[in-house]
């Protein structure tokens, strides 16, 4: 008797490969398309294209984004995470319509734009602004719904949605429209936590938070390894928040997956719990270890040879 088949190692993957931006739109369109095959994608990939020429530097007014941690591949992450999310509540029974699923692709796109800096405002890296970049993205938002000419309500939507990301920000205090504008909040607020965390490289890139930190003077990190250590604990209590100010809607990413993989299997919760499972392997080693552990993508060499970094 044949069992089931499990998706390839590969095959998950090529879930977290997501730093082309070409090719995260093709797959982003694809799973689009088993919410709603008739979907009109000219808005939303126009919008697709502008954030990303905003993280090249080629947007008028612009440079280019050069926060190490918070930068395009980041966003992109978040951005699918948001789409295969959307896609399990779709199957799950809650309704998406055309324009839900428009403005939580925005409000991804568009979560962490506050790091950008206008030409001339080029001092540091932008991540000075770490404690008011929501606030600054969300203006970046309403001036960008205004030039575009978009539909009447549209800021006034999404500016919740994207405030929902803001960690110095209650959830609670968001002045949502109703109950399903609370979800769309929820699912967009979730996919910046599981995204993030469920990249294959995160633990690698804490490497970055830790320079951005530093530049911003924003929390209370000792050294990296402090910081490293001090992540279990913002797992934990990221944790709490998911399952409730956020209600577990991430649980509705295996509906996408037993729709499209054919199993029901939360591949990013897993790729999460193995992330921490592994810091906690690290950081139980002495301090200087810790940077040789943490191997892939050649980040830890980068990160040593940046302005401010300390081991």
């Amino acid at each position: 008797m044949g069992g089931k088949e499990f998706p390839a190692a590969d095959e998950i993957n090529a879930l977290f490969a997501n730093d082309e931006p070409d090719e995260v739109w093709r797959k982003a369109e694809a799973i689009v398309r088993r919410i709603n095959p008739d979907y009109d994608f000219l808005r939303a990939r126009a919008i697709f294209d502008d954030v990303k020429v905003l993280f090249c530097g080629d947007y008028p007014g612009y440079a280019p984004v050069r926060t190490p941690y918070h930068n395009q591949a980041h966003t992109l992450h978040v951005f699918m995470c948001a789409v295969r999310l959307m896609h399990g509540v779709h199957v799950s029974g809650i309704s998406m319509s055309d324009e839900d699923v428009t403005l939580v692709m925005m409000a991804a796109l568009m979560h962490d734009i506050g790091y950008a800096q206008t030409k001339g405002e080029e001092s540091g890296t932008g991540a000075q602004y770490t404690p008011s970049h929501v606030t600054r993205g969300i203006a970046f938002m309403h001036r960008y719904v205004a030039a575009q000419g978009f539909p009447n309500g549209w800021a006034q939507r999404l500016e919740p949605l994207i405030r929902s990301t803001d960690p110095g920000y209650p959830f609670t205090q968001i002045p949502f429209a109703d109950e399903h504008a609370r979800l769309l909040g929820q699912l967009v607020a979730t996919a910046d936590l599981v995204g993030q965390m469920a990249d294959r490289t995160y633990l690698e890139k804490l490497l970055f938070l830790y320079l951005e930190f530093k530049e911003a003077n924003f929390g209370n990190y000792r050294n990296v390894h402090d910081m490293l250590r001090q992540t279990r604990r913002f797992y934990e209590i990221t944790k709490e928040k998911l399952d409730g100010l956020y209600q577990g809607l991430y649980l509705k990413l295996s509906e996408h997956f037993r729709e499209t993989m054919g199993v029901a299997n939360n591949y990013y919760l897993e790729s999460v719990e193995k992330n921490i499972a592994y810091l906690d392997e690290v950081t139980r080693h002495e301090e200087a270890e810790h940077l040789e552990m943490l191997k892939r993508a050649g980040i830890a060499d980068k990160a040593k040879t940046m302005p401010g970094f300390q081991s």
